[in-house]
């Protein structure tokens, strides 16, 4: 049942941008440009500050890339401690005040008290904890046009953000937006994770299941924000199974964290061979899938040929279909990568896959077993 607290959120919070602490800004700033498709924006940062930083941009998506340049700025530490990573995913709210105090009222920590800022876009902004050590700024955005950029940021002269209209690349990729956040925490945390973004920031609980695969399974939940535009799928490791990818993550990474970002595409098949025709690296999904993928599914967009070429996933839910492919970590320690994702009408997030994709691997690996050495 949902309780007083969240009725008494003074408004529903959308995602304004996402931030990554980075070791290396300009490696980052050239990978998302050439590799994803990303426009440098905006720049922010001084040696006063201790950091220099990057707006990228695509769609609506604002990706800014952090590097500390100064031991007191607080990339330094979370590099140190996590390598590149999500540090911080900024919400958009129309009244920073009162947000971040019913925010902190229930349970969220108060990192940085409200402030106004003078010029921009940005009239207020305030910060306080979320998961781990990633941390949500409070946004409040100055009525009519907005350039979407964080506060005290600089525009590139001539560097236009594309609209979602212009975002389509001569290679066909388009990015549109941000369609959820995989979040991997530690046995015990789940469910008050879940608790602190019910009633800090008035999401609700959207999804629950346990995904078994062999003998490992996981524990997930889903919140979401009132808007339905800022999405967080949360995984806890079952503590009653074998150590898994999650469990894995968790080591690496030292911590709860963001496991991997989903874009949404409105055409993954045409998006995924431009992102593939630039360099992007994805998963490779068995044969045996495909054929499995037949018995189970008639698909409502997309061929069979298409989707097998580019070892793209498909599921089903009540609501529809999406389709879906992960890109292969290129993190040193394996615990950051990103996702492509088209809905057609699907509300869930491709738990099937996984056992789809385990069943495909056991099929192939038993047809190898069959065949005479």
């Amino acid at each position: 049942m949902t309780s007083s607290l969240v009725n008494t959120v003074v408004d529903d919070f959308e995602l304004d941008y996402v931030e990554m602490y980075v070791r290396d800004l300009d490696a980052q700033i050239a990978l998302w440009r050439d590799s994803y498709g990303f426009v440098e924006v905006a720049a922010g940062g001084s040696p006063e500050q201790g950091f220099r930083a990057a707006v990228m941009c695509q769609g609506v998506i604002r990706l800014v890339l952090t590097e500390a340049t100064g031991e007191q700025h607080p990339a330094s530490d979370y590099v140190l401690a996590h390598g590149d990573g999500i540090a911080n995913i900024a919400l958009r709210t129309r009244d920073v005040r009162t947000a971040f105090g019913q925010a902190v009222e229930n349970g969220a920590r108060a990192l940085a008290e409200p402030v106004e800022h003078a010029e921009g876009d940005v009239a207020v902004s305030a910060t306080v904890s979320g998961f781990g050590d990633v941390v949500h700024t409070l946004v409040q955005r100055r009525k009519g046009k907005s350039a979407g950029l964080p506060a005290d940021f600089r525009p590139i002269p001539g560097a236009d953000r594309p609209t979602v209209a212009e975002a389509v690349a001569a290679d066909g990729l388009r990015l549109l937006k941000i369609d959820h956040f995989a979040v991997c925490v530690n046995v015990g945390e789940l469910d008050p994770m879940v608790e602190l973004y019910r009633k800090s920031f008035g999401f609700s609980e959207t999804f629950a299941e346990r995904i078994v695969v062999g003998t490992q399974a996981m524990l997930s939940k889903v919140v979401q924000s009132r808007s339905g535009e800022v999405t967080f799928t949360i995984l806890q490791p079952d503590p009653e199974a074998d150590p898994g990818q999650i469990d894995e993550f968790l080591k690496n990474h030292v911590g709860s964290g963001v496991q991997h970002v989903a874009f949404a595409a409105d055409d993954v098949v045409r998006s995924v061979g431009a992102l593939t025709g630039r360099g992007v690296e994805f998963l490779v999904t068995p044969n045996a899938y495909y054929t499995l993928l037949e018995q189970r599914i008639t698909l409502s967009k997309h061929s069979l040929v298409s989707l097998r070429a580019l070892n793209i996933l498909v599921d089903e839910d009540h609501a529809g279909q999406l389709f879906q492919i992960f890109a292969r970590s290129t993190h040193p320690r394996r615990t950051l990568f990103f996702e492509v994702i088209e809905r057609c009408g699907a509300e869930t997030f491709g738990s099937s896959n996984i056992k789809a994709l385990y069943e495909a691997v056991e099929m192939e690996r038993i047809a190898k077993q069959d065949q005479p050495l």
